[in-house]
């Protein structure tokens, strides 16, 4: 079933409804993900800052993979993008602490 997801109570409240209903403990749904209970507690009270990365674990682990419907004319674009890979972000020189702008 797919799920609109407008904030992060939505998702939240999604993860929650898709464990409780798998019949998991939270304790063995984080530690089967490989996250702390405390984080998967916070994804599902929905903290806003919790790190993508490890809700994309939570979800994977629920089998419910995020997956973002992009307009028609972005995928040709985001297909030139995935063949050129991610390159690593330039790092900016730490300013000086005396110096300013």
């Amino acid at each position: 079933m797919d799920v609109q997801i407008h904030t992060v109570a939505d998702l939240g409240l999604a993860v929650r409804a898709a464990r409780r209903a798998s019949g998991v403990r939270l304790d063995d749904f984080a530690a089967t993900a490989g996250v702390s209970k405390q984080f998967a507690s916070d994804v599902e009270h929905g903290k806003a800052s919790v790190h993508l990365g490890l809700v994309l674990k939570l979800l994977a682990e629920l089998g419910a993979p995020l997956t973002l419907d992009i307009p028609q004319a972005a995928q040709q674009e985001l297909q030139a993008l995935r063949s050129k890979g991610l390159r690593p972000r330039k790092q900016h020189a730490a300013k000086s602490p005396g110096k300013q702008d």
